[in-house]
């Protein structure tokens, strides 16, 4: 009987111990290993008696272990559960809170060539902190190195070896930065007259404009005369969906201007009847202010007196942390038009969300080749996220679709309500200015800019002309009209694209016309064929 002994003790160890293993505890698992060679032996001499008493052992074994494992799980595990529990909780409440607490927008940099567009915008990086000092430095030695001293926050935003050599802007540059309450993306468009197209695509995602002008003496006057980038990127920004527009006077500390307010008022008294014109409500959109973009005066914090002491006005952080954001619909039909595709351990696309919400898993549609896809993975900006609204700038990984199959211009959307398709829709123009010795009639040819797409297409038919001080058709049929004119009319495309009707969704429908290098029209688009509406 020495061996249940054993065994008793064993048991009443495990259960004061609690499932803590003491050195101690070492000892009699030897001897138990000895008293089971002996109970071997024993066995071998009578296997029924020793049957009896392994039974007796193993039901005492059995009961023991129950013993001391339940209430060790009762004690501990409820433990692990509370604490874990909450914990994730307010991991997930903390996500959300972090998630909403910044709101995002788009904010583009337009205007006319060498007015300090790429400048403003790498000051403001190098203000919120994105660029340490030492880059700073190595950038001013390369451009002074190119003996052009004052173009190195340009670099900042202008990475391209062919841009810092001519000191223009080809592509749209991208960055970020954040305010207080907001968070920001900055297209830096071109502003240079070949490269309008680009500055299209930038405005196209753009939630606000800041229209940039130059002070110094000359530069003003031929950005803003007929044929200069400052009068047609105001008229694409607002045909584009730009709605609130902040007009920053650069270069106030240049030795022609030297803050001088004449200067700043003679700017501001020539701009707004423009800006009235082309569609924006000077008042409540429009607003001005004067800034060095080389200093960062005016920027980041507000004037000193010393410098200006005529502005009391706020700095351009101020008024870009105060803009209300437009109207966005998270849970409207999902649209994504794609800017720019590329593989990477699949394929990926580029764009930024106009309506809807998109998440990780999610099915959706590539049209118009109607091809079915899955969202592996959603970056925003370079953070990984399991979903996000209108308003973001994304990459998103997809699956059942090759890269080659994709095109800037096509569109990622819901399965539920996917986006029309046409060869053929009625719009309502603007003709802006036509070419020389140009008329706008049937069988007028011209590039057709709506969101990313751009495509050649042609006048089909003429319908009626609008009264511009009416704005009711006029009776009359049409055959022809000049520039200034507003026309109904119907276009044809080669290729399938994709669009809305304006009044159903505005940021898809509406576009520009443009022939050699210019826009001729801008317009929106009215009607779209039933066959069309899936």
């Amino acid at each position: 009987m020495d061996i249940e002994e054993e065994i008793r003790a064993l048991q009443l160890d495990s259960a004061e111990g609690n499932g803590v293993i003491n050195r101690d505890d070492v000892k009699p698992d030897t001897e138990m290993t000895d008293k089971m060679d002996e109970e071997h032996d024993s066995w071998a001499r009578n296997p029924e008696g020793a049957k009896i008493e392994e039974v007796e052992m193993a039901e005492k074994i059995d009961e023991g272990a129950k013993d001391s494992i339940v209430s060790q799980q009762v004690k501990v595990e409820p433990k692990v559960k509370d604490e874990e529990a909450p914990a994730l909780e307010n991991a997930e409440v903390l996500d959300e809170v972090e998630e909403n607490k910044k709101r995002h927008l788009n904010v583009v940099f337009i205007g006319h060539v060498d007015a300090g567009k790429s400048t403003i915008g790498g000051q403001i990086l190098f203000l919120s902190g994105q660029v340490d000092d030492r880059t700073i430095q190595k950038y001013e030695k390369e451009a002074k190195d190119k003996s052009r001293e004052s173009w190195y926050m340009a670099y900042i935003m202008d990475t391209n070896e062919e841009e810092r050599v001519k000191g223009i802007t080809v592509e749209v540059g991208r960055a970020r930065f954040e305010t207080e309450n907001t968070r920001f993306t900055i297209l830096d468009a071109p502003g240079h007259k070949s490269y309008v197209p680009n500055m299209i695509s930038g405005a196209a995602q753009a939630d606000i404009g800041v229209l940039v002008i130059s002070a110094r003496k000359g530069e003003f006057e031929t950005g803003y005369e007929r044929g200069g980038q400052t009068r047609e990127h105001v008229q694409l920004a607002k045909t584009l969906g730009v709605s609130k527009l902040f007009v920053v006077v650069n270069k106030m500390d240049d030795p022609t201007v030297n803050w001088s307010k004449e200067r700043y008022d003679e700017i501001e008294s020539k701009m707004v009847p423009f800006l009235r014109s082309s569609g924006y409500n000077v008042k409540k959109d429009v607003q001005f202010l004067p800034i060095s973009g080389l200093l960062g005066s005016n920027m980041k914090t507000r004037l000193d007196k010393s410098i200006c002491p005529w502005w009391n006005g706020p700095c351009l952080f101020e008024v870009l942390d105060a803009v209300e954001i437009p109207p966005r619909d998270p849970n409207g039909s999902f649209r994504m038009p794609i800017i720019d595709k590329f593989k990477d351990m699949g394929t990926v696309v580029m764009g930024k969300v106009e309506s809807g919400t998109v998440r990780e898993g999610d099915s959706l549609l590539v049209m118009p080749n109607k091809a079915q896809v899955k969202v592996l993975a959603i970056y925003c900006d370079e953070d990984k996220a399991t979903r996000a609204g209108p308003g973001e700038n994304l990459r998103v990984k997809l699956s059942g679709i090759e890269e080659e199959d994709i095109l800037s211009g096509f569109v990622l959307c819901s399965l539920a309500k996917p986006i029309p398709t046409v060869t053929e829709f009625t719009a309502q123009l603007q003709i802006l200015e036509l070419l020389d010795n140009a008329i706008f009639t049937a069988g007028y040819k011209a590039v057709l800019h709506i969101h990313s797409v751009v495509e050649e297409c042609e006048i089909v038919e003429l319908l009626q002309q609008i009264d511009p001080k009416t704005k009711k058709p006029m009776k009359k049929k049409v055959l022809f009209v000049k520039n200034g004119a507003v026309v109904v009319c119907r276009i044809q495309v080669n290729n399938l694209i994709c669009v809305e009707r304006f009044s159903d969704f505005a940021q898809l429908g509406r576009f520009t016309l443009r022939t050699e290098g210019k826009t001729v029209a801008v317009g929106k688009v009215m009607d779209v064929p039933s066959s069309a509406i899936a």
